[in-house]
């Protein structure tokens, strides 16, 4: 249907049936190819009258509205009227009496496609993310400016009614200030803000950023805009202030990677719901909960996105706040704890000693989870020490208290800024026992892969022989190969995601340009086939060869042979994907080298291999986010262990429970021993032995044009928005 409603009321060219090819290489391009449209004579019966008509006259009786409350709202008025819409046709004599009983019920399923993030029920709409990448590319490129000129900037942001953007743009930022609609700051904020800033300058902090949703609001309702911004900071501190208006450009770009993975997944589970759909079942959208795809009736979200305009409009923030769900209640809390210290005064004072460090490899989004944890721990009253390059360095004494001030900026820096290295701690026990002995150290933060994983079993293991190592320990998965046992993500992932997807959208036009070309790539992440596989799902490949499905030369021929039919369509490039680790014999050379003599006169390879670049770069925004909310949570964790733990003047921390990894389970954020982890682990090959995204990959599949089936036990069931748990920490950004 193209041009939305309008197409529907409008008929003919606007409906077509589309083909397998029609939707080829449409993955990377923004906005909606088959376009949009507001539609008022839709919002009239007559209007909904002839959208009935033009769909009957085609057999259409599965609609999938992709598009915010207002266009699913008008999808439910639809399908209670189908009936009646019918019958009155049938009087008309457009239709006879025979189409009205085969065409008796409409089916609906919605998916929710919005920028701003506004709708309850869901964790993340589809295209929220990409906007976030528009916005964080603009700050990163503004802090330079601001950072060079000593220049406070007022960036406004998307978000009418709904503060997401901001909110999340400013945790990701570590912004100054940011005002949103939900939460309006309190009487007498113009005071507050100035000496936040003020403050900050006297810190050496050169640069000050607000963010300003386009609907903030103060307490009395009344707006607070850019310009009004400006001009206090203007004249009360005689700041060098700029607005920058972000507008349409946040509705731009090209899809960053988890939009098209969360798309690409919203839309197998739209399918499924229609096709399981009975004229009794509720009209449905398809949602996201934590990382687990859910079904909701359709109505019940609208009320309560309804609910939470009514509350800000009656002054009731607090209530709009939770009732906008725990994803971003989680994001506001996080923001108030890491963007304003307490004067030294207020703060309470432990005396216990947390250290922090990284180790493994580098991943995008370290640094975000350092700063967390610096802040968050110092807000808890201890005192944080940073050690450089890893267990390596702690071993070396390389280790130094560090304060709030310290970590200012980190969240867009990619790397790891601490130093972080691979090697395990087994060999410096005895002098990395000293340093914690000599320094005090009372709990340990390890943010890192499965270098960090192992590092933990082996400090435990040693505390029978250490007492220095009876202390809390957390693990913070950090690490491009996603391959860490206990959580379904880790930081950095995401952004080795997105460099995949960048490269890929740049061979593939480049593949298109000089026809009947095939390129194989080779991706990072050790055995784990995680950014092999998902990098595949984004950029629209033809195959991934990772280790955890097994592939003979038979399926090599079959993929070959595959790709020699497609070059006879329209669509005449092919990509393929391969996992560094997959097979010891089956390289990337041999790949590349069987393609180029089996594709002889049909099409031509050319191999590139990805290398490092997938380690670096500025973290993307759900790393900078999902680091820093992870990293706070640990840290909450280790102030509560050591509470539990101090006995007699010491803490004292020997049980299993006390050597934790904070990982992403599903739907939830969960404390898991590490010593239990351990089951779960396949040591040899640096794995999970059980992986949630190998259910997708038969998605990769079908979406390549091969035959297969999809395992459909893990599609949602219809649950109730109201049910939504208030308890359960949702995991999403």
């Amino acid at each position: 249907l193209f041009q939305g409603y309008q197409g529907m009321v409008d008929g003919g060219d606007n409906i077509v049936e589309v083909s397998w090819e029609s939707v080829s290489s449409i993955l990377q391009v923004g906005g909606t190819v088959i376009g949009s449209a507001r539609c008022k004579p839709f919002r009239t019966r007559e209007g909904r009258l002839q959208a009935a008509f033009n769909l009957v006259q085609r057999g259409i009786t599965n609609l999938c509205v992709i598009g915010g409350d207002g266009s699913l709202t008008g999808a439910n008025l639809f399908r209670e009227e189908w009936s009646g819409l019918l019958e009155e046709l049938a009087q008309n004599g457009k239709i006879d009496a025979e189409a009205v009983k085969k065409y008796a019920y409409l089916n609906i399923v919605g998916m929710v496609g919005s920028i701003d993030n506004d709708f309850c029920g869901t964790d993340m709409t589809i295209g929220t993310d990409s906007a976030l990448h528009r916005i964080i590319e603009v700050v990163d490129a503004i802090m330079t400016t601001a950072q060079s000129h000593q220049r406070t900037f007022v960036l406004e942001v998307m978000g009418r009614h709904c503060g997401y953007l901001a909110l999340v743009s400013a945790l990701a930022c570590g912004a100054d200030w940011v005002f949103i609609p939900e939460y309006p700051p309190e009487e007498g904020w113009e005071d507050s803000m100035c000496v936040k800033l003020s403050e900050n300058r006297a810190r050496k902090k050169r640069l000050n950023i607000i963010i300003v949703a386009e609907g903030a609001i103060d307490c009395h309702n009344k707006p607070i805009t850019s310009e009004k911004v400006k001009d206090l900071v203007v004249q009360r501190l005689g700041f060098d202030t700029r607005v920058t208006i972000l507008g349409h450009v946040q509705r731009g770009g090209t899809p960053s990677a988890f939009d098209r993975i969360l798309a690409s997944r919203m839309g197998v589970e739209a399918v499924l719901a229609l096709l399981e759909a009975t004229p009794d079942t509720p009209a449905c959208v398809v949602s996201l909960s934590g990382n687990q795809a859910v079904r909701l009736p359709l109505m019940e979200c609208v009320q309560m996105t309804q609910e939470v305009q009514k509350a800000m409009d009656e002054g009731r923030f607090l209530e709009a706040v939770r009732l906008r769900g725990r994803s971003f209640e989680n994001n506001l809390n996080t923001y108030k704890l890491l963007s304003h210290k307490k004067p030294d005064a207020e703060l309470p004072k432990t005396n216990f000693n947390v250290a922090v460090l990284n180790v493994g490899a580098p991943a995008a989004g370290m640094n975000a989870a350092v700063r967390a944890a610096v802040r968050v721990g110092m807000t808890e009253g201890h005192k944080i020490f940073a050690v450089i390059d890893g267990f390596e360095g702690f071993a070396r004494g390389k280790i130094k208290e560090i304060s709030w001030g310290d970590v200012g900026g980190w969240t867009g820096q990619g790397g790891s800024i601490l130093g972080t290295k691979r090697t395990l701690p087994a060999k410096y026990l005895e002098k990395i026992a000293e340093q914690m002995r000599t320094n005090n150290i009372n709990a340990l933060m390890v943010i890192g892969g499965f270098e960090a994983y192992l590092g933990l079993l082996e400090l435990s293991a040693a505390r029978e022989k250490y007492d220095e190592f009876c202390v809390p320990m957390v693990m913070v998965p950090a690490t491009v190969s996603n391959n860490v046992p206990g959580s379904d993500f880790s930081i950095g992932a995401d952004t080795a995601l997105n460099t995949i997807t960048d490269t890929c959208d740049r061979i593939k036009q480049s593949a298109s340009g000089t026809k009947r070309r095939v390129f194989i790539i080779e991706t990072m992440g050790g055995y784990c086939g995680y950014l092999a596989n998902m990098g595949a799902l984004a950029a629209g490949a033809d195959a991934a060869y990772i280790f955890e499905e097994q592939f003979d030369i038979r399926e090599l021929q079959a993929n070959v042979e595959h790709l020699t039919e497609k070059m006879k369509t329209s669509i005449q490039r092919g990509l393929v994907l391969r996992n560094e680790n997959c097979n010891e014999n089956y390289t990337t050379d041999f790949i590349y080298q069987l393609y180029s003599e089996e594709g002889k006169g049909v099409f031509d390879c050319r191999k590139n291999v990805l290398g490092h670049m997938q380690q670096g770069g500025a973290p993307s925004p759900f790393d900078r986010n999902f680091g820093t909310k992870i990293s706070a949570k640990a840290m909450q964790w280790i102030s509560k262990k050591l509470k539990e733990t101090y006995r007699k003047g010491k803490v004292f921390a020997n049980t299993d429970d006390s050597v934790c990894l904070l990982g992403m389970r599903r739907r939830n954020l969960v404390f898991q021993p590490v010593a239990e982890l351990k089951s779960e682990t396949d040591f040899v090959h640096r794995i999970p032995k059980e992986q949630w995204w190998l259910k997708l990959r038969p998605l990769m599949k079908i979406l390549a044009k091969y035959k297969t089936s999809y395992d459909v036990s893990d599609s949602g069931q219809l649950e109730h928005v109201a049910m939504l748990p208030k308890e359960a920490e949702t995991g999403t950004i």
